[in-house]
């Protein structure tokens, strides 16, 4: 696991790579699905959620249509301090879970049809006859 320290000057240190690091450099390590914590150096308490959250925000302020609506934000909301908020926490993190096997899988039979194109198995088998007879041009001068 990363160890990203968090110093008062609000400047994040990867402690692995002994630098300096910024928000993109989190989100890199989010999207590369690489396991990290970030830690108040002073405290040394566990800040990484608030990050997160910061990473969020900036996202949602970034972009024309937003991933989390008004609507859906007041929904999360109220399932705070009630009985089913361990619930509602578990369905989400599952449902991402379960959305994000699928789209891999998705995403690996696309590029097996890609691999299987007609168009793509002719134009290997065009580049491996030119390996083939490349060298056996070269012999004969």
């Amino acid at each position: 696991m990363i160890t990203i320290k968090k110093y008062p000057n609000r400047r994040l240190y990867d402690t692995s790579r002994s630098q300096y690091v910024n928000l993109d450099y989190i989100k890199t390590l989010i999207n590369d699905r690489k396991d990290f914590q970030v830690i108040d150096s002073k405290s040394e308490e566990d800040i990484t959620k608030s990050l997160l959250l910061q990473i969020i925000s900036e996202s949602e302020s970034n972009v024309h249509q937003s991933l989390l609506t008004n609507t859906l934000l007041k929904q999360l909301i109220r399932f705070y301090d009630s009985d089913m908020e361990p619930y509602v926490r578990e369905y989400l993190e599952q449902s991402l879970v379960n959305f994000i096997a699928q789209q891999d899988k998705m995403q690996g039979m696309m590029k097996n049809m890609v691999d299987s194109n007609p168009f793509t198995i002719f134009s290997k088998i065009v580049e491996q006859n030119m390996e083939t007879w490349s060298p056996a041009k070269k012999s004969k001068k």
